[in-house]
């Protein structure tokens, strides 16, 4: 795997700043609950980006803000546009972050077995 050039590195915090920006204030879709931006992967012709999310709630909660964010991919591509100044703006796709649920289901573990032990 090829390393990550830094202008991938600058485009990629660039648009999950701007997404996570427009995500706070602007973004009115009653189908997107808690969503908070936890990284973004940007191809290396700058022409896609892959948008981790983490959302809090119930797995059809998570569903339906991902369903939020695809259908806002559009206006969020053209703020992108207008924020950013790039040649090409990258078509933005939404992925579910495990991470933090993954911690959480650890840590919850990891307690239980403090208590059995007490």
């Amino acid at each position: 795997m090829r390393r990550r050039t830094h202008r991938t590195e600058r485009v990629a915090e660039a648009v999950r700043h701007t997404v996570a920006m427009f995500l706070t204030a602007d973004l009115r879709d009653p189908r997107i609950g808690f969503v908070t931006v936890t990284g973004v992967r940007v191809s290396r012709d700058l022409s896609h980006a892959w948008i981790s999310v983490s959302v809090m709630g119930v797995p059809e909660e998570r569903e339906r803000s991902l369903t939020g964010l695809a259908s806002a991919a559009g206006y969020l591509r053209v703020q992108l546009a207008h924020e950013l100044r790039l040649r090409v703006v990258p078509e933005l796709h939404f992925e579910l972050d495990k991470g933090l649920a993954h911690a959480a289901q650890i840590d919850k573990v990891l307690k239980e077995l403090e208590e059995e032990q007490d």
